[in-house]
């Protein structure tokens, strides 16, 4: 399915490079012959099928890829902002073939785009954090994972089960969390250890006796060391 997807993206978006090249050469929709003006519309119409073609094959073979490292949810999530990013290119593409001024567009659209971004900034860095997340991938969904920052009050360990564009989820002793992913970004993540075993440990036991001489206890300690080197 993903190379079925990925081969109509690539046939579609070849179509649309020609409908842009013959629509800005032959097409004139403000010309006063009627074959130019037809060419032009004509050149923009084929232009918004196959690019929008090409661009719902190539978030097929995103999302087709990314199920396999970030679930179904943060695949959605990175195939509708793709979409999204696309459908705004075609359009714009698109007025520009047909001769629209779109100068008055792009600048009302990054202006709205200023005040979108101040008020949802917190909204935003979420998103950002959870494409940092999904490109250096410090971690992978069933991993078991502990996350440590001053912000959640300690530590926090579970099984990462989903991971999305604002949260990542983790299944917890006392029920599944809902992380956002500027804060795990920030905090220190790493694996889990087993449970019961400490870190490092060299798997040899020593009993201390009620009373024994410290000088003792050194003795033994170091045959214990000598014993456990020896040991193949």
């Amino acid at each position: 399915m993903r190379r079925s997807d990925l081969r109509r993206a690539v046939a579609s978006g070849m179509g649309a490079v020609v409908a842009l090249v013959v629509g800005s050469d032959l097409g004139d929709v403000h010309g006063h012959e009627l074959h130019s003006r037809l060419i032009a519309l004509g050149a923009a119409l084929a232009f918004v099928v196959l690019a929008t073609t090409a661009l719902r094959g190539a978030a097929g073979a995103v999302f087709s890829a990314a199920c396999l490292r970030v679930g179904s949810s943060g695949a959605s999530a990175l195939r509708l902002l793709i979409t999204f990013a696309g459908y705004v290119v075609v359009l714009i593409t698109a007025l520009g073939l047909l001769a629209v001024p779109v100068e008055h567009l792009v600048l009302g659209g990054a202006l709205t785009g200023v005040v979108v971004g101040i008020a949802a900034q917190q909204s935003l860095g979420n998103v950002f954090a959870g494409l940092v997340l999904l490109l250096t991938r410090p971690f992978a969904v069933g991993d078991h994972i502990r996350i440590r920052a001053g912000a959640y009050g300690g530590e926090l360990d579970g099984t990462v089960r989903t991971i999305s564009l604002t949260y990542v989820t983790v299944d917890t002793g006392d029920g599944p969390l809902h992380v956002p992913n500027s804060g795990v970004l920030a905090a220190a993540v790493g694996p889990r250890p087993t449970r019961g075993e400490p870190p490092h440990a060299s798997g040899a036991a020593v009993r201390v006796v009620s009373g024994a001489a410290p000088g003792k206890l050194a003795t033994v300690a170091s045959s214990g060391r000598r014993r456990v080197g020896r040991r193949p």
